[in-house]
């Protein structure tokens, strides 16, 4: 039990040490991260897609 309350209390020292970003900052990465995840879902969907399609040609589906 004594080195889980002395872990707690450097862990909480090791926190109060490091550089937290600003409310806007974090917003702004969301954001960013957002946008980035939506372009690469795009992407991702349209190759599907045009993979399927070529697949469905190639085996004598349309």
């Amino acid at each position: 039990m004594n080195k889980a309350i002395q872990f707690v209390k450097e862990s909480v020292s090791e926190l109060k040490k490091s550089t937290w970003l600003s409310r806007q900052e974090v917003v702004q990465a969301t954001f960013l991260v957002l946008i980035v995840v939506a372009l690469v879902a795009l992407y991702v969907s349209v190759i599907d897609f045009g993979l399927t399609r070529a697949l469905g040609f190639v085996v004598g589906g349309r």
